[in-house]
């Protein structure tokens, strides 16, 4: 498969509203585990990232350029633990774009794993800690297992998305280890990680995003 750069805005473009529609509920989730704003910080983050779309990247067709400056952006915006962590992810996965102008099946496999392993050795979590990396490290470990069986991006993305919401579903019966939920000891378990999900959202924007690139 092929996408463009205007299809890898579009993705970000449908993030940037996916968020607006979730933020209510992923505020939901993190009152019940920390301070209740993680919709409100993520909001904040690719509303800046819109504005940076719609003004400086408008016209833009490094794909490298975009995911480096939609990182950067996200950083500028967010001050909490979380932008720094998505800013590593689209700055890391971007030197899979160097130079291109449309991306094949390796450039965005190659781009997914790189974000996250930027996400995981930014954060130094681990899978079992209650939080976005028991989202995204199976789905890196599904996409890269099944891509290089088939090298087909689509579908082994598409595998990698169900193997994310396992994930994100698992950390209801976590005990959170990180960050301010830790305090809560077993009063953590039976709620999802606001973090698990936001991040299987956005993986689940991207296979929606190319899904709807393909038919056209």
């Amino acid at each position: 498969m092929k996408i463009t750069a205007a299809e890898f805005k579009a993705f970000l473009k449908n993030v940037v509203t996916m968020i607006e529609e979730q933020k209510d509920y992923l505020c939901e989730l993190d009152r019940k585990l920390g301070d209740g704003d993680h919709g409100v910080t993520m909001s904040i983050g690719w509303q800046a990232v819109n504005e940076k779309l719609d003004g400086e990247l408008k016209d833009e067709e490094d794909c490298s350029r975009i995911s480096i400056l939609a990182g950067r952006t996200f950083l500028s915006a967010v001050g909490s633990s979380v932008g720094p962590l998505y800013a590593t992810g689209f700055m890391r996965g971007a030197k899979a774009f160097q130079g291109k102008l449309e991306l094949g099946d390796q450039e965005l496999k190659d781009f997914w794993v790189a974000f996250v392993d930027g996400i995981k050795e930014r954060g130094k979590a681990e899978v079992g800690d209650k939080t976005m990396i028991d989202t995204l490290h199976p789905a890196a470990e599904s996409l890269q297992s099944n891509f290089a069986h088939t090298n087909d991006f689509v579908a082994s993305f598409t595998e990698a998305v169900k193997a994310a919401e396992l994930g994100m579903e698992s950390t209801k019966g976590l005990l959170s280890k990180r960050g301010r939920s830790s305090r809560l000891g077993e009063r953590s378990l039976g709620t999802k990680d606001p973090g698990a999900a936001s991040s299987y959202m956005i993986l689940n924007t991207f296979l929606t995003t190319i899904k709807s690139a393909q038919t056209v």
